[in-house]
Parts: C-alpha cells; structure tokens; sequence
C-alpha cells in the first residue's frame, strides 16, 4: 500500500491507497513546530481505526510546497511506517514531459502532481485552477507538459487580509451570494459581495485571457476544497475534482515504481 502526502501551506493531506483504490484520507494543519511523532501518533491512530495495517504500507510519496516540514515528514515515514519517502522534485523522479517554463525547479510540487493527474484525466489542453492559500491557475498543453500559469492571492487569504487591515471590518468566511443583489446595504453582505463576484471576476477575466493567449479550445478544471463554490456560479469552469493532486501522487508512484 502506498502513504501518499500533500503538504501545503495551509493544511497536510495524509492518504492510503491499495493500488488506485483510496482506503482512507486525513487532513491535519500545516504547523512549522509540529514534530514526525505528533503526526506518527495522530496518524498511525487513524489509519488503524479506518481498518487499515499500518504494516501494509510500504511505500510513501510526499509532494510538499513548506521545505521547512520536509525532515519531519521524511521522519514519519521512515520511523512509523518503515519506509522512505520519495519527494517530488527528487531528481531520480521522473514526472514526465519537461516543464516548458523558465526554471522548472520554481514550480510547486503540487502545481506539477496536478498538471499529472488532470492531462491524464482529462487529456490536454488544459487551465487547472486550485483553490488554496493561493490560488493558482496552471496550463497544460495536448502533450502533458505543464506551461506555465498564474498566481494570486486565495480568497480567504484576502478575507483575512480584509479584516487584519481594518479597524471596522469582520473576519467572515466566504459564501455564495446566489441571488442577492451584487450592491449590499450592509457591511457583511457588501464584504461578501466583493470578495465573491470579484473573484468570479478574476477566474472568468483569467481564463478568458490564457484562451485568447493560447488559442483553441482549452478544458477548465477546479480543484482545492472551494473549487466547487465558485464552479456553481461560473460557467468557465467545466470540472470540479477535488482529489486531483492525490491522484497525481499515485500515478507518479506507479510511473517510478
């Protein structure tokens, strides 16, 4: 069985796959002080209770875009679960087509396990949008490679920006306005209002110019746990799927395994 890890900065996504069969999935908070035996006791724990063997595992993939949780999470494997893991970005990993950008090694870990997983689903040309503690915009051509992207700020980043650099602003959490008038007249409908359609402003102004850009017909993919807020209040994005940078973590263990 292969552990598959995806840290990012906001949270760590721990997952156990029989082949390409997912047995489980775990999400923890991306702590810099956390050590390999926190996780290792939090989650050997949970692997347990969901009926999985912590013995079964044998193999472990990590993609990480927090250098600083590397060693830990290189630990974890290695104390808890027997095994050494492999990091993306590894140069013994091959990921496929080289990234046709200016500097391969600055692109995220992530960024390129979903550049996997979406041309192998999806077959190319490609946007994929992720929504975390960025949001990322990435394009993939017909033959895999990943081309190159956007970044900006994501939407509860901004949010919070909102309300740590105002003295009257709340901290909310983003919704969907669905039919409520764009102009608010009050100050959490208004905040709401501006946060939301102006990033459906961003997504639809974005990929609309990466289209003309590049030309021809190109799939719109969303991923991150809000991709399916904004999917269901813009038509540019054509597929929600969640569990794309998982996928791509396996696919990348079975292609070097």
């Amino acid at each position: 069985m292969l552990l598959a890890i995806d840290c990012g900065n906001t949270n760590v996504v721990f997952a156990v796959y029989d082949g390409d069969k997912q047995l489980g999935q775990w999400r923890a908070a991306t702590k810099t002080d956390r050590t390999s035996d926190e996780y290792g006791i939090w989650l050997t724990q949970l692997v347990e209770r969901d009926g999985i063997k912590v013995a079964d595992i044998t193999h472990a993939i990590v993609a990480s875009v927090v250098p600083g949780k590397n060693f830990d999470l290189g630990k974890l494997c290695d104390k808890y679960f027997g095994c050494k893991a492999r990091f993306i970005g590894d140069p013994e990993i091959d990921l496929g087509p080289v990234p046709k950008v200016d500097n391969a090694k600055e692109v995220g870990a992530d960024r390129m396990i979903n550049a996997i997983a979406a041309h192998a689903t999806y077959g190319g040309p490609l946007i994929v949008i992720d929504f975390g503690t960025a949001t990322t915009f990435d394009v993939i051509d017909k033959t895999g490679a990943y081309c190159g992207g956007c970044i900006a700020p994501g939407i509860n980043l901004s949010m919070e920006a909102l309300h740590m650099a105002t003295a009257l602003l709340p901290r909310l959490q983003v919704r969907n306005p669905g039919q409520a008038p764009v102009v608010g007249t009050n100050t959490v409908a208004q905040m709401n209002s501006g946060v939301f359609w102006g990033y459906i402003g961003l997504i639809e102004g974005l990929v609309g110019r990466i289209k003309a850009e590049r030309g021809g017909h190109i799939r719109v993919v969303g991923t991150g746990g809000l991709a399916p807020l904004f999917a269901e209040a813009t038509k540019v994005i054509e597929h929600t799927d969640p569990d794309l940078t998982m996928r791509g973590l396996v696919a990348v263990h079975e292609r070097n395994s």
